[in-house]
């Protein structure tokens, strides 16, 4: 019972939206698309637009029937007329889908939305639905071919796309099942997204480590103004990570940014514009930046880590006569090796999962070359509207995310609880 509050907020906060993401990954789920902007593991029918493309299909071709004057193409049309309401017929005989039915008409009658999802979307039999989709399509066919006066194409048009608009709002279902993951597995730019990711994290996490572990060792010693050094070494830190990635945007532009310019007089670049415009230089920009901003907050956590160690143990080295350097390898490395592993996991699993800094700074370019997987992912869920797709590439994340937490707290964690558990 007093862990049970907890379990609540992780099933709530963690568990319940990760099921929701794998459970949208098993359909073709694009919200840019009417046929697939539902999940429907059967088939349904969208009633606002049936009911809307139906009255005018109806109406066309009576008024095509009347006034045409070939007694061939009247017979065609009147047998597509009479197929399509024998479906349509066949479709409101179930009183549910009738009441439904009606209930949309009145409020298209009244130039209302449909804005209740169970009244606007209505399963139907697959049998039926394949037929008449079926029909539909083989109507148009026939409409093609009609001949027709000069003046009645314009109507001829009309029902054809009248007749499209009837079938796509017949919806198949777009369950999928696994196809999406298949299909991102083979897929090079998903895997090359993981490989940028991968490359920025261990590089970034690395320099991060050294530079905080040697900023934390040095604000951790006595000195006059070490309160105002510890509140300006945060700074970077304090910055919203977009503010920085702009800041740091303009300072890497091959015109005006002081960065590129010092960059190219120094020879570490051989144009100020490699920095944004060239692969190398991009990835050097978003670590470099990273680095800048993240490594205070690596320090933060290390200096937390020194101040647990007793002074008393450097004393009784000095009487032993260690020097300095033996100081740090016999006494403050292992007995920061908590802190250290503790620092590494969050740093790790924050630099995985990247998104604003890459996005502001380099939006993936060029040509990908730092496109994040969490950058790939937006841009399949909110810039293409693929919800299925986008789905597969966050649970991708989770599970790279739980992975490397599991071989933190496997292989290398387990020495945290050395010593502490029977």
């Amino acid at each position: 019972m007093m862990v049970l509050p907890s379990l609540i907020l992780i099933i709530g906060i963690i568990l319940w939206p990760i099921s929701l993401s794998f459970w949208n990954s098993l359909f073709d789920y694009r919200l840019n698309d009417p046929a697939k902007s539902q999940k429907m593991v059967s088939e349904h029918i969208d009633l606002e637009r049936y009911a809307n493309n139906y009255y005018y299909l109806s109406s066309s071709l009576e008024e095509l029937e009347a006034s045409s004057n070939d007694s061939e193409s009247k017979k065609t049309i009147s047998e597509i007329k009479d197929r399509i309401e024998g479906y349509h017929d066949q479709l409101l005989e179930n009183p549910e889908m009738k009441g439904k039915y009606d209930q949309v008409n009145d409020l298209i009658a009244s130039f209302k939305p449909v804005v209740d999802d169970d009244l606007k979307y209505a399963k139907i039999e697959s049998d039926l639905a394949e037929d008449y989709k079926a029909t539909l399509r083989d109507s148009i066919n026939s409409i093609r071919q009609l001949k027709l006066e000069e003046e009645q194409e314009g109507s001829l048009a009309d029902i054809k796309e009248q007749m499209k608009a009837t079938d796509e709002a017949i919806l198949e279902s777009n369950f999928i099942g696994l196809a999406n993951y298949s299909h991102y597995f083979q897929e090079k730019r998903m895997w090359k997204s993981l490989a940028n990711t991968g490359v920025f994290t261990v590089i970034s996490v690395f320099f991060e480590l050294v530079l905080g572990l040697m900023i934390a060792l040095l604000i951790n010693r006595a000195f006059f103004g070490r309160g105002i050094i510890r509140a300006s070494v945060l700074i970077p830190w304090a910055i919203p990570t977009a503010v920085s990635a702009m800041m740091w945007k303009y300072l890497y532009d091959g015109q005006s940014g002081i960065i590129a310019h010092y960059f190219e007089q120094f020879g570490l670049i051989s144009s100020a514009g490699d920095l944004l415009t060239t692969s190398t230089g991009a990835m050097f920009s978003i670590i470099f930046t990273d680095v800048w901003k993240t490594t205070p907050y690596m320090s933060l956590l290390l200096l937390a880590g020194l101040q647990t160690i007793p002074s008393s143990l450097y004393e009784a080295a000095e009487v032993d006569g260690a020097n300095k350097i033996q100081q740090f390898f016999k006494i403050t490395l292992p007995l920061l090796k908590s802190s250290i592993l503790v620092a590494l996991l969050f740093r790790t699993l924050d630099a995985f999962r990247v998104f604003d800094l890459i996005y502001v700074l380099t939006g993936g370019g060029p040509a990908n070359s730092t496109e994040a997987i969490t950058v790939y992912a937006y841009k399949t869920l909110f810039s293409q509207q693929n919800f299925g797709a986008g789905s597969v590439l966050s649970v991708i994340v989770f599970l790279s995310v739980a992975l490397i937490s599991v071989i933190y707290i496997k292989f290398i964690g387990s020495d945290l609880f050395e010593g502490k558990m029977k």
